[in-house]
């Protein structure tokens, strides 16, 4: 089985991990834009095009399915990487986990880009899986960027400042950003507040890749001994994971990185 997964840059590792998780004789192919990163400040069309282009250069590699692990790149890219790759190859984007989250009640905080936050595409999903839940959007100014480079100053300001802007009542945190999964528990950390029963976090990862799963047909089998190959693809071109991947666990998983072919 061969899975790849798409990004601008390394917040596809929690869709990453949890593949590993599921399916760890799975191969893995990443395709990340160093080139073109960050992706959030493009237009849209300039954003589609870019991860068309990574999308391809992963497709070449022949996976069974693609999953495209960023949040901005599945509003804008969603239906262009369809459009080229399926029925031969499954796409799968990433949504935030919002009706989980308000299945559970509330209050919930959704903790997303700036560039997302307040956007049509999320005052969509809060209305169609939210209704009767309160809800509070609260923008991370700066925190993907921090995570990408493994700024460990910057990730705890930016986190800081999103706890502030999160109201104290609130029960469950949605991470909609896939960035965000990899600090979720200094996330965690921050908002919980004395007193008040456990945070619930909802992150995307693993309900994406066990979705990508069921497309192609597959089970999860975590008990698999053998660890798949690693491809990664760094605007198209073999490459290595970037280094800041490596401060976090998820990244350490994939140390031992094959050469491209």
């Amino acid at each position: 089985m061969k899975i790849a997964l798409m990004d601008s840059g390394i917040g596809l590792l929690a869709a990453t991990a949890a593949v590993r998780r599921l399916r760890p004789d799975a191969d893995l192919v990443l395709s990340l834009d160093p080139d073109g990163m960050p992706w959030g400040p493009r237009t849209p069309q300039d954003l589609t095009a870019r991860a068309l282009a990574v999308a391809e250069a992963a497709a070449a590699h022949r996976p069974e399915a693609l999953i495209v692990g960023c949040n901005t790149a599945t509003v804008h890219a969603l239906p262009t990487l369809r459009a080229t790759l399926e029925p031969g190859i499954p796409v799968i984007g990433t949504v935030p986990a919002i009706k989980p989250a308000a299945a559970g009640g509330g209050p919930v905080a959704i903790w997303a880009t700036p560039a997302t936050t307040g956007s049509p595409y999320q005052r969509g999903l809060i209305e169609d899986f939210a209704g009767g839940v309160t809800v509070v959007e609260v923008p991370c100014w700066g925190l993907a960027e921090a995570v990408e480079h493994a700024d460990e100053t910057a990730i705890d300001a930016a986190v800081a400042a999103a706890a502030a802007l999160t109201p104290a009542d609130v029960t469950t945190v949605v991470l909609g950003c896939t960035h965000y999964e990899l600090v979720a528990d200094r996330i965690r950390a921050a908002v919980q507040r004395p007193g008040r029963p456990p945070l619930v976090l909802h992150g995307s990862a693993g309900a994406v890749v066990a979705q990508a799963l069921r497309r192609i047909g597959a089970r999860p089998e975590p008990e698999s001994a053998a660890l798949g190959a690693v491809t990664v693809l760094l605007s198209g071109r073999p490459g290595a994971l970037p280094p800041p991947a490596l401060a976090y666990a998820e990244g350490r998983l994939l140390q031992a990185v094959s050469p491209a072919p």
